[in-house]
């Protein structure tokens, strides 16, 4: 799977506002300019295995990787049953990211948010027993898996049960610190949001629209304290600290610096998150340009 995935492929929520015409053709230029994966995740808009068996449909090589479906949309049964589905479908292609999502969006699903590490545990061996019953045609192993971590716990579970972690919002030191913790073998894939913009005062306005909507999320904002953030850089929808940690802005010079900080770090793999102006539509341009990235 590392070597499937590539040195960096491409995150993105846009998706959800597009017919899937429109996505099939995105992901197929996606792939002709050489990005290895596409990821996207849950909130209240397509069901990601339902998309990622549209991805898959309309690509060769391209990985689809779900960063991440969420524990609480689906129980462990059918989560194992749609894994090994697509797996065993296109072999090395499909990718599963699990994650505990946030008590709000858990809530809105009318469920109730339990405490992560003993969900996510609780999960995973549910996930092990469905497997030894699965009656479809069977695989050799189990198909890669790995949980969205950014906390020591969940990190040393994904260690344990997992094959890996993908971390979200989070600068190349904590990528350093995650590989310390999985290991050399275990597969890590890091979430990078993208700015194309050298003023800084209009780079950092989008970055901020794009963090704001994670400072009221506990489980983020204890991850960030973790890395040294205070009360401070939480006001006003980030300090210019916050910002620049966690979103890489500039030209291309400078972006691919921070892309390559977080592989110098110890990730195998980087997907980029694209912000702009317009949030609902696709950075086709944008993406374009950082395909020289891929050099």
């Amino acid at each position: 799977m590392k070597a499937s995935l590539g040195r960096l492929g491409v995150w993105t929520a846009q998706f959800d506002f597009h017919p899937a015409s429109v996505v099939r053709d995105a992901v197929a230029e996606l792939e002709a300019l050489g990005y290895g994966a596409v990821w996207f995740g849950e909130n209240v808009g397509h069901e990601p295995f339902t998309e990622a068996s549209i991805v898959l449909a309309g690509t060769r090589r391209l990985v689809v990787a779900t960063g991440i479906a969420s524990i609480y949309a689906r129980d462990a049964g059918a989560a194992t049953a749609a894994h090994l589905t697509l797996s065993e479908a296109y072999p090395s292609r499909f990718l599963l990211g699990l994650g505990v999502s946030h008590s709000m969006l858990v809530q809105r699903r009318g469920s109730i948010y339990r405490t992560p590490i003993d969900a996510m545990r609780t999960y995973l061996d549910a996930m092990d027993a469905f497997s030894s019953v699965y009656r479809a045609v069977s695989l050799p192993a189990r198909p890669p898996l790995v949980l969205a971590a950014l906390g020591p716990r969940m990190l040393a579970l994904a260690a344990e049960k997992a094959d890996g972690a993908h971390t979200y919002l989070a600068p190349p030191e904590h990528t350093a610190r995650v590989r310390g913790i999985l290991g050399p073998e275990a597969i890590l894939a890091t979430e990078q949001a993208v700015v194309i913009e050298r003023a800084p005062h209009i780079a950092r306005e989008l970055a901020r629209q794009h963090v704001r909507r994670s400072l009221p999320l506990a489980n983020y904002v204890n991850h960030l304290r973790r890395l040294g953030f205070g009360d401070e850089d939480f006001v006003d929808n980030g300090s210019d600290r916050l910002i620049d940690a966690l979103v890489a802005w500039g030209d291309k010079a400078a972006i691919t610096q921070r892309l390559q900080e977080h592989l110098d770090a110890g990730a195998d793999h980087t997907c980029i998150q694209l912000i702009t102006s317009d949030k609902r539509g696709l950075p086709i341009r944008q993406w374009r340009e950082l395909a020289a990235c891929l050099g």
